[in-house]
C-alpha cells in the first residue's frame, strides 16, 4: 500500500447535532451526535450521514427501551456484530430468546434471523456494526417468538418497506440522548 493522506472529514453542527458532511476521518461524541428516533424502534445514532455511507460497512448505536424491538426479526446477507454497551434486552436469535446485558457480545454470520427488544428497567444501548456487501438481500419471516415481543411482520417479505408499512411514521432526527438517563 502506497502512503497516501486522508484528508480529515467535515463534521457541520445542525439543530439536531453534529453531522459528518464529507468523507474522510474523523472523531465525533455520541452526545453531540444527531440522532433518529421512531416510537416503535427506539433512537439510533448514526456514525455517518446519508450523503455520505462508508462503503463496506455500517456502525451506530441504537437505543431501545423495555418492550421496544430495533425493528423486525430479520435476516440479511451482512455479516453483523453487536455488543452491548449499557442496560439489558432480549436478543430474538433462530427462534431463540438469549437475555443480554452490559458488554454481552453478539456475532451474525451470513443469514441470522435476529432482533433485539429493550427488557429491564430502563434503557439500552447497542453498538450495531454491519459489512456492506454488493447485494445485500434482507427478509423478515414470520416468527412465533418474535410476535410475542412485537418484533415480527404478519406475512413475510423481502420488501422493508412492506414489512414497516404499519409501524407508525418512520424516523425522525432529534438530539442524541446519550447519555441515556
Amino acid at each position: 500500500m502506497r502512503a497516501t493522506k486522508v484528508p480529515e472529514a467535515v463534521v457541520e453542527e445542525t439543530e439536531h447535532g453534529r453531522v459528518v458532511a464529507s468523507e474522510g476521518w474523523f472523531v465525533l461524541n455520541l452526545g453531540d451526535a444527531a440522532a433518529h428516533a421512531n416510537g416503535q424502534a427506539g433512537t439510533y445514532v448514526p456514525f455517518e450521514s446519508d450523503d455520505h455511507r462508508w462503503p463496506e460497512f455500517g456502525a451506530n448505536v441504537h437505543i431501545v427501551h423495555p418492550g421496544q424491538p430495533n425493528c423486525f426479526y430479520h435476516q440479511e446477507t451482512a455479516q453483523e456484530a453487536f455488543l452491548v454497551l449499557s442496560g439489558e434486552c432480549l436478543l430474538i436469535v433462530e427462534e431463540q430468546e438469549r437475555p443480554l446485558k452490559q458488554w454481552d457480545f453478539v456475532h451474525c454470520p451470513s443469514g441470522t434471523r435476529h432482533v433485539f427488544v429493550g427488557t429491564g428497567d430502563g434503557p439500552c444501548a447497542i453498538l450495531m456494526i454491519g459489512a456492506r456487501p454488493e447485494a445485500n438481500d434482507i427478509h423478515y419471516p414470520v416468527s412465533e417468538v418474535a410476535a410475542r415481543h412485537g418484533a415480527s411482520v404478519g406475512v413475510a417479505t423481502d420488501v422493508p418497506r412492506e414489512a414497516y408499512a404499519e409501524w407508525p411514521g418512520s424516523f425522525t432526527p432529534v438530539r442524541s440522548p446519550w447519555p441515556i438517563r
